[in-house]
C-alpha cells in the first residue's frame, strides 16, 4: 500500500533543488530561529510578550495582569532576556519591562491570526 502523500517515483529536479539550497540560511540561522520558537512555546511567556506589546509594565503589574507570582513572571522573563525578547530598566526600586524590538509584535498578530482561522 502506498501512501498518496508522498511522490510514486523518486525523481530529482537538480536545478529546482540548487535553486531553494542557494537560498537557504545557514544552520546557524536556523538553530536561532529553532530556539525562539521553543521560548514561545510556552503559554505564560506569550502572555508576557502579548502584554508587554501595549505598554512597557512593571513586574508587579504584569503579575496582576497574568494572576500569578512576582517570582513565577520573574522566571520567564529572565528565560525571555536571555533571547533578547525583553529589555528591563530599573526606575528606584522599581523594574519596568519592555519589548526589546518590534518584531515580536508580528510574530505575536501572526500568531493569533492562526489562532483565530
Amino acid at each position: 500500500m502506498k501512501d498518496n502523500d508522498i511522490c510514486d517515483i523518486q525523481c530529482i529536479n537538480e536545478s529546482s533543488v540548487k535553486g531553494v539550497k542557494s537560498q537557504m540560511p545557514q544552520d546557524e540561522t536556523f538553530q536561532l530561529i529553532s530556539d525562539h520558537f521553543k521560548v514561545l512555546s510556552d503559554p505564560t511567556r506569550v502572555k508576557i510578550l502579548y502584554a508587554l506589546t501595549h505598554q512597557e509594565i512593571c513586574v508587579c503589574d504584569l503579575a496582576a495582569v497574568l494572576e500569578i507570582t512576582d517570582s513565577a513572571v520573574s522566571h520567564q522573563l529572565r528565560l525571555l532576556r536571555d533571547k533578547d525578547l525583553v529589555k528591563f530598566r530599573k526606575e528606584g526600586k522599581m523594574a519596568y519591562y519592555s519589548l526589546s524590538n518590534n518584531d515580536i509584535i508580528d510574530m505575536i498578530e501572526m500568531g493569533n491570526s492562526i489562532a483565530e482561522r
